[in-house]
């Protein structure tokens, strides 16, 4: 997936979680923050962010940050690019391994009180299954981690998948890391315990659990390659 007109700037503060003061070409500048986390460890003072300039002139503000420079390390943070990223994927050559050509592919199928972000059915099988992704952009020394705080959502996401197995269906979970060359993933224990024995249970149900990295530009974010999952 890919952006237009994407602009650097200077981070300063985040007075909420949805906007940003940042520094572009020397003025100060409101930006609508992408990501409603926590994100503590990526938006430090100084840091170097990137931004889409808005196509709508009735909005408040003009700008999205979308992604962050940590460290020498390129971070996208939309919390919206994941999706694309993986619908992307799907229909590529790339998914071919997984999922063997796709005859549906559909966005937002409701299952029981869920809203899953795809439901596909693969033109060999007719295996019908659901798909829900999860951007991860939390990283410590080289491992990427999810949530960045609790979330209650994404343990009824799990539960409700393994519901889906129960009746037959294919059921995934698709982590996406929005950034390169990551150790491996694991559930955050530490912030959210009653995920990660979530996520063990979905796995332990038959729920498939995907990682993969990504390959991320100031102007862009692709599917890359597989990263090692430790549950």
């Amino acid at each position: 997936m890919r952006y237009d007109n994407i602009i650097r700037g200077i981070f300063l503060s985040r007075p909420n979680r949805f906007i940003a003061n940042v520094m572009i070409d020397g003025e100060i500048q409101v930006a609508h923050v992408r990501n409603t986390g926590r994100c503590r460890e990526l938006l430090v003072e100084g840091c170097t962010v990137y931004l889409e300039i808005s196509k709508n002139p009735a909005r408040k503000t003009k700008f999205d940050l979308v992604a962050v420079n940590k460290d020498g390390r390129l971070i996208n943070m939309d919390s919206q690019a994941p999706n694309r990223a993986v619908e992307e994927f799907l229909l590529s050559d790339k998914a071919r391994s997984i999922f063997p050509g796709l005859s549906v592919l559909k966005r937002e199928k409701v299952f029981g009180t869920s809203r899953f972000d795809f439901y596909g059915v693969p033109e060999e099988s007719g295996y019908e299954f659901f798909l829900e992704v999860k951007g991860v952009t939390l990283e410590e020394n080289g491992v990427v981690k999810f949530p960045d705080a609790p979330t209650q959502r994404g343990i009824k996401h799990l539960q409700e998948l393994e519901m889906a197995v129960k009746e037959g269906y294919g059921a995934y979970v698709f982590f996406l890391v929005q950034m390169e060359n990551v150790k491996y993933f694991e559930p955050n224990r530490k912030t959210h315990p009653e995920f990660a024995r979530a996520l063990l249970s979905a796995e332990n149900s038959g729920v498939n659990i995907l990682c993969y990295d990504s390959v991320v530009t100031p102007d862009s974010m692709t599917v890359g390659k597989p990263v090692e999952v430790r549950i």
